[in-house]
Parts: structure tokens; sequence; C-alpha cells
């Protein structure tokens, strides 16, 4: 027999193995507070001491973390709203939008409006320490903790439940969190939280580029091209990730929702020949200068399409290059987590947000114009006709929230012949899904939702009468602009990122109309005043967002 032997031959020489780590993160500055020393213990197993911590522990991190990120932000993230207000560069809708975003702040400390009505999926990660010592449950421990905290806070329910291909249930409790433990350090159990809203996480993007883009103008044309298509819909300015390599398309995108979140910063700024990745600072100079050049800005145009960006370079397999791209947005909620044998911490997030309001409120934008939304419809898109897009207005009246699985309800409905519901005619047609309300409140968190996925609805619905006047957040399809102009309809714009504000300020009354089962999905009624919006798109099919070449 000529075959080869199994295995090779086990005592051909090799050098000693030298171990890098893919990740070698600097020194962790974070400023922590401790939140209890409860359900800790130290023990001696073989000699060594080890952390012992109680399921009820993890429990009571992971709720206290959700409560908190729903409500407070990084003192990092709010220094960035303020520089805006101060920048003379800003245009009046980045001011505009920044300040809006610093008073939604303002009133999410209070602790009783989350600070965007999509209080997101509960993401968990966690790094356990080889001298820590856990019952084994710590993924239902956190999970509960997570669970705890959408239950007893006036958070959103946003998971659903596949019961079959087509159908789906709500959980209401939003289960499941996904939870991901390693097993690296000593000492101590670490942990990053995350709550995710859907706009965010749909602007996460992998390309599967080739090695011919790796020359600096490739590049950075390549990247040009894909950060126009992350549009305004998941609430701008951005902290923006972009990762450029990868030992599978996987961990790319892993590392492009961690180097969003800020917890890549401590990497090295250079890499080496045992294929560490590192931070490329010169090329987050580089994008951050092109994304201010865009003009998209703080959803409106202007300079702040991002606030920053993070650029990591990673190893990759010769014929592959993964590039991926990924934002946190406005509702930049994260926090850091730890556990070591002196207590339990918190990441200390900022409880003073009005320390960066201005002392006296700027006169931001233009003209501002008032609609009353409680005449007919007709008159509605008469005012509306009147005046360009990028207008400013003013809404006050009677408005009808519905999305996603609320359309496809009044789908079904003109498919079987049936007429649109007059309520869906007769009003301007929001799209949102509120958080829950809190006691002696008229409204929970309540902003607008993407308008990008009710889409495919636009020209159908306004043949049929209805959706004539739309109300949403970010950028829209062609297939709109062109429904718009064939039936004399319009698109506007909201502040996407200042639910808790609109809820505190704008919506007076709100009630359930239709579908109460699809929960935050059902269609509401609500009353409105001074609600803040621009014109996007008009009758004539004039499209705001097509001149930044994002229509």
């Amino acid at each position: 027999m000529n075959a080869p032997t199994a295995f090779p031959e086990q005592q051909k020489p090799v050098p000693p193995y030298k171990h890098t780590p893919l990740f070698p993160l600097g020194k962790d500055d974070t400023p922590y507070k401790k939140i209890s020393t409860e359900g800790l213990l130290v023990e001696k197993v073989a000699g060594r001491e080890m952390l012992v911590v109680s399921r009820e522990a993890l429990r009571a991190l992971s709720e206290a973390a959700f409560g908190e990120i729903n409500h407070y932000l990084r003192p990092g993230h709010l220094k960035q709203l303020r520089a805006i207000l101060d920048d003379s560069e800003a245009s009046p809708n980045d001011k505009f939008v920044a300040l809006d975003f610093l008073k939604n702040a303002n009133i999410a400390a209070g602790g009783v409006l989350p600070m965007c009505q999509d209080t997101g999926t509960a993401i968990i990660m966690g790094k356990k320490g080889c001298n820590v010592i856990t019952d084994g449950d710590d993924e239902a421990a956190l999970s509960e903790g997570a669970r705890d905290a959408y239950l007893r806070r006036n958070l959103r329910y946003s998971q659903v439940a596949p019961l079959s291909m087509y159908e789906e249930k709500n959980t209401a409790n939003n289960m499941p969190a996904q939870c991901e433990i390693y097993a690296e350090g000593d000492d101590a159990y670490k942990f990053m939280f995350m709550a995710k809203g859907g706009g965010s996480a749909n602007k996460s993007f992998l390309f599967q580029a080739t090695p011919s883009v790796l020359t600096r103008d490739r590049l950075l044309a390549f990247l040009k091209e894909k950060v126009l298509t992350l549009g305004t819909a998941a609430c701008p300015p951005y902290h923006l990730a972009i990762v450029i390599g990868g030992t599978s398309a996987e961990l790319c995108m892993k590392t492009v929702k961690l180097a969003s979140a800020r917890y890549l910063d401590a990497l090295p700024t250079h890499g080496s020949a045992d294929g560490n990745a590192f931070r490329d600072l010169e090329m987050e100079r580089d994008i951050h200068k092109m994304t201010q050049s865009l003009g998209v800005g703080a959803q409106f145009g202007g300079k702040y399409f991002c606030h920053d960006v993070r650029v990591i370079r990673m190893p990759r397999h010769g014929a592959s290059l993964p590039i991926g791209l990924g934002v946190s947005c406005s509702a930049d909620r994260q926090v850091l987590g730890k556990i070591t044998k002196d207590g339990v911490y918190l990441e200390e997030l900022e409880h003073n947000p009005a320390q960066y309001l201005p002392q006296v409120e700027q006169a931001l934008g233009g003209e501002v114009v008032k609609i009353d939304l409680d005449q007919p419809m007709k008159e509605i898109l008469a005012t509306l006709s009147m005046h360009p897009i990028k207008t400013r207005l003013s809404l006050t009246g009677t408005m009808i929230v519905a999305r996603d699985s609320a359309h496809a309800k009044l789908r079904e409905r003109l498919e079987k012949g049936e007429p649109l519901p007059d309520y869906f005619k007769n009003h301007p047609i929001y799209y949102a899904g509120p958080a829950k309300t809190p006691e002696g409140y008229a409204s929970g968190a309540f902003g607008p939702t993407t308008a990008g996925r009710m889409d495919s609805f636009v020209d159908q619905f306004q043949a049929a009468g209805g959706s004539m006047v739309m109300l949403a957040k970010g950028n829209r399809a062609p297939s709109v602009r062109e429904a718009c102009k064939k039936h004399g309809g319009f698109y506007l714009g909201s502040i996407g990122g200042a639910a808790a504000n609109l809820a505190e300020h704008c919506i007076k009354k709100v009630e359930v109309v239709e579908y109460p089962e699809l929960g935050m999905e059902a269609i509401w009624r609500i009353e409105v005043v001074d609600f803040p919006a621009f014109i996007i798109i008009d009758d004539k099919g004039n499209d705001f967002f097509k001149e930044l070449n994002l229509g």
C-alpha cells in the first residue's frame, strides 16, 4: 500500500507557538459605578481563589443594564450633540435635530419615558474569567434580567415569534434575548449590554468584495458609494463602523457591531505579521470628512451625517475580502458591566443631560407652516401643495398610526375587493409603534419608524384613496415619489430618535382603532399638537432625498 499515513510525522520540529489575540485590547478606562455586593462569594478550589457568582447577581445586573440604557446616554455622545450646536458650519437643520435630541435625552433621563419607542432587541455579550464559577445557567439568568426590565418599565415588546413560515405572534415580553458568553480573562466576569433597535440593525451590510479593492483610492470610492446606501432611516447622526477583512463573514459583521459601540476603541493602531486587528485612524478621519461633504446631515441636510467613524482592519483568507458596514444610531444604547470579588458594577452613564442644553434656545430652522390635520383631506393636500420640499411644518390634529402588520391587513382587504376604511382615507398616516403608556401620561414614547418598509404599499393604497399624507422617518424608494406624483400625495419626514420628546410635548391622546391583537403594531388614532415635520416628497414628484442621491 502506497497510501499516505493518516497523520504527519510527529517528530518534525516546529517553532514554539506564540499566541496573538485577534483583538488585543488595551486598558479599560471605563468609569464604573458599584451597584451591588450581593450574591458574590470567594472560595478556594484546588489552591486557587475562585469568585462564585449567584444566579441572582447575573439577573439583577442585566435588569439594571437594560433599564439604564433605555433612559441614559454616555457623556461622550451628549458632548457630540452639543458640539453640533456650537459649530458655525452646522446647518440649521443639523442644529434643529441636535437640540431636539438633547431635549429628548433630558426627558428620558426622568426614568419614565424611554428615549426611543423602539426599545430594541436585548443583546448581551459576556466574557467569563477562568476563576469565575456560576451554576451554569448564565444565559437564562441574564435573559431573565433583560425580560424583567422590559416588563417592569415602560418599554416596548418588539420581538415576534414565528408560529409557521408566515404566521407570527408578539412574545409580549421582548424575549428572546441574544446572549453570547465567551471564556476569557481570569478574575472577572465582563459584559456588554446593548438594546439594538430595528432601524439601526437594518443598516448592517456585508459586501463580499475582492482583493482588487485594496488600494486607497479604490477603497474610498467603494466605501463612499456604500455609505450613501445607509440613508437617514436609522436616525443620524450615526456612529459609523466599517470593517475591512475578517476570518469569516460572520466575524466581520460582529466586529462591525462592537466597533459601532466603541467597544474596540482600545485596539492597536497598526497591524503585525501575527494578524491582529487594528484601527486605521487615518482612514477614520478621511471617511469622516467624506460623510461631512455628502450634504445628508442630521436627517434633513447639512454636515452631521456621522458623529464619528471607526475603521477596523482585520486578517482575511487570501481569496476573500468581506467588508462590513453598520451604525449605532441616535439611541446609542450600550453599557459595560463587570463582576469582580469587590462587587457588581455598571458603566456610569450621564444622569444629568440638561448640562449640555444651551442656556438660551436658539431660533432654528426657517419659517414654520402650521397645518390643521382636522380639516378635510382635500384641503390638507391643497395647503401642502402650496409649499416646496424642505418646508418645516407644525402639525396639529388627528393622525392614524399604522405600520408593517397593519398595512398587510389592509392590503388583504383590497385584494378581497373591499375598500379601505374611511379613517385611512380621511387622515394622515403615521408610521410608528408606541412603547407602553406610563400611568398619568397620554402616550408612551412614540417616534416615527422607518418609512421604507411601507414603500411597496403606497401606490396601491393611494390608488384606493388612502395614505395620501404619510409621516415617518428616512428616505424612500423612487416608486413612492412616482406614486405621489400620480395620485397627488405627500410624504412628510419627522425627526427620528426623539420619541420621548414627542410623547411629552406633542401627543395628547392615543386610542386603538383596529387590530388590538397586533400589540404595538395595532392601528391607533392619535391627537397631536405642534408635531414637527418637513415636506420630503410632494405631489409634483420632487424628493428632498433624491437631491442627496438617497432617493
